[in-house]
């Protein structure tokens, strides 16, 4: 009953566009995820931090979510930027009802649990989605207020944390995010969104009490990593 979690699928089989365009890492990514993804039993949780599919709409991405259903055990999704199908939990839970897929759930305004670990998160946010590096305050605020609704849910339980976006990187802290994290108590982030060059822009391991991982498909050679 081990726990996983890897981000940016990257799915495309309802949607042309396949990330073997962007070259390097990427040539070759879906028999490179279905190899990395053997390693996943029946009884494990896995958890898919953001940018799942390209589809542009529920139906549209209903090939890449048969995809992730044959993935074997539970999954937990996890908004990224790029998923632009995702609509509202109840329609999620309607849509998977009415295509037979089973043991997916949203972490979305929750948290979740593995044993006794509360899994916690949010997509977070980016300077690079604004126009001229300052927030849109509507919209960072809200993915603000989600992230602190999963770390309030969870309690005084262990929290481990999963965000799309990086709380910091080489040159970058997302400041209102990481007084979350050390106010709830998270010992544990995980995340994704950074490929190719980006990668060495990454912080991993301790810094200031939180360790830090990057688990983007392209950085973990498209292979889960096992965090419990």
């Amino acid at each position: 009953m081990a726990l996983y979690a890897m981000g940016d699928l990257h799915l495309c089989l309802g949607a042309d566009k396949p990330m073997d365009i962007f070259g390097g890492a990427w040539v070759g990514y879906m028999d490179k995820l279905r190899q990395g993804l053997s390693v996943i039993g029946p009884d494990d949780t896995t958890v898919l931090m953001g940018d799942i599919s390209w589809a542009l709409g529920l139906e549209a991405a209903a090939a890449d979510f048969a995809f992730v259903n044959e993935i074997p055990g539970r999954k937990i999704l996890l908004k990224g930027n790029h998923d632009y199908w995702w609509s509202t939990a109840n329609k999620f839970r309607q849509f998977c009802e009415a295509h037979g897929f089973t043991n997916m759930e949203l972490l979305h305004n929750n948290c979740l649990y593995y044993e006794d670990v509360a899994l916690c998160g949010s997509r977070g946010w980016f300077f690079e989605e604004d126009n001229g590096g300052t927030h849109n305050e509507k919209v960072y605020n809200r993915e603000v207020l989600r992230l602190e609704a999963s770390l309030k849910a969870a309690g005084e339980k262990e929290k481990l944390c999963f965000l799309h976006y990086p709380p910091l990187y080489r040159g970058y802290r997302c400041p209102e995010i990481l007084d979350l994290l050390h106010r709830y108590g998270v010992r544990e982030c995980c995340y994704g969104h950074l490929h190719g060059p980006s990668h060495r822009l990454a912080v991993e391991g301790d810094v200031d009490g939180i360790a830090y991982r990057l688990l983007a498909a392209d950085y973990v050679n498209f292979t889960p990593q096992k965090l419990r």
